[in-house]
């Protein structure tokens, strides 16, 4: 009878059991709880600290994001800037997700993205006014999705052959590629210019064209065709189902047959290849320049979307959204009603925060210990 006590006492007050798979519709409606909750508490943090009308900065956030259309125009430019934002974080997303799915980490998006757009700055300067505009073009993007394939395949062999750490080697690779940045655009070239500027800017040499006389078009037509072969390849042919099964055990792949080796090494060789993808888009595209921080961060954040949308391309659309429009949008507000920058970010975490919580409880249950009722005397 001791021993049964001792074991009662010693049961814990709380213990957390997996659940069974939560319905789409379920889980929608746990996340809506979950950021109509975090918006609530953002609010009271809002009036007491800023002593501000917490609609009136939701107001500004959205008006940072959505903006008011050009006169005589009817371009709206804050829009389709906020949508650029978001379908280049989607990217970075769905380029770090076939890596992740196989439980690589590959944390050097930042820097394989950062490979691709030194590798579009180059060819613009080297080739620009010698080959036609559509011929560049192609070379910048040939070029690009090469390096940064490169770049991702050097952590992936020495993971699949001696089984290194990923995780810091990419890393660390991040910080060597906006070295190799900072040194190229501080060399001087036969103008004397100390750095890359803006590149072309009189001839547009390696400037994507714009559809529809709207910027960022084609970077959008672009993601959107990399996000539907994503999904496809990851749900539906050979290479994906390998990805899966080497994620979830590498002897089980061995005993099935599945070369692992080769799986990590073309698996993070796509990583790193839609990486390059991006920088691309993003000098040729966007920027028309380099410098180390263009690609600001965005590699680590999309490691974050990823991971929240369950490596499921499609679910990573409103995610990259909802992440653009914070963090834009919050901006814009601390800087209409001149409050500091970092009750944005406050913000920003307390809707993230509350998403990944979201993400806790569709996964597990908290069961508590029942109270057992005393004995009959």
């Amino acid at each position: 009878m001791a021993d049964v006590r001792t074991k009662q006492i010693r049961e814990p007050l709380i213990h957390i059991t997996k659940r069974d798979d939560v319905s789409f519709a379920k889980s929608t409606v746990i996340h809506l709880i979950g950021i109509a909750v975090a918006l609530l508490i953002s609010s009271l943090l809002i009036v007491a600290i800023t002593g501000q009308n917490p609609l009136e900065i939701y107001k500004a956030m959205y008006e940072g994001v959505i903006g008011t259309p050009i006169a005589n125009s009817g371009i709206n430019k804050k829009y389709m800037e906020s949508i650029h934002q978001a379908a280049i974080l989607l990217c970075i997303s769905l380029a770090v997700t076939p890596a992740f799915k196989m439980k690589f980490w590959n944390i050097g998006a930042e820097g394989q993205v950062l490979m691709g757009c030194l590798t579009s700055a180059y060819c613009m300067l080297e080739f620009g006014g010698k080959v036609d505009n559509s011929v560049l073009l192609v070379i910048m993007f040939a070029a690009s999705v090469v390096v940064g394939a490169v770049w991702a395949i050097i952590p992936s062999i020495c993971k699949a052959f001696w089984n290194t750490n990923e995780t810091l080697f990419t890393l660390m690779m991040n910080y060597v590629a906006m070295t190799l940045v900072s040194y190229f655009i501080m060399v001087k070239d036969k103008s004397g210019r100390s750095d890359l500027g803006i590149i072309n800017e009189r001839t547009g040499y390696g400037y994507l064209p714009n559809l529809f006389d709207r910027n960022y078009i084609f970077n959008i037509l672009i993601i959107t065709v990399v996000t539907v072969l994503m999904f496809v390849y990851l749900k539906y042919s050979k290479q994906g189902y390998e990805i899966s099964v080497v994620g979830e055990s590498e002897n089980t792949a061995r005993y099935i047959g599945i070369n692992v080796k080769k799986v990590i090494i073309r698996t993070v060789a796509i990583s790193g290849a839609i990486c390059g993808l991006v920088g691309f888009m993003i000098v040729a595209g966007d920027k028309h320049s380099i410098k180390s921080s263009i690609v600001d961060g965005q590699g680590f954040t999309a490691i974050m979307v990823s991971w929240m949308a369950k490596f499921n391309p499609i679910l990573m659309i409103p995610i990259s959204a909802l992440i653009v429009f914070l963090s834009v949008g919050s901006k814009y507000a601390t800087s209409a009603f001149r409050i500091d920058n970092s009750i944005g970010d406050i913000l920003t975490s307390i809707v993230i925060f509350s998403i990944i919580a979201c993400e806790f409880f569709t996964r597990y249950k908290v069961n508590f210990r029942k109270p057992k009722g005393r004995g009959k005397a």
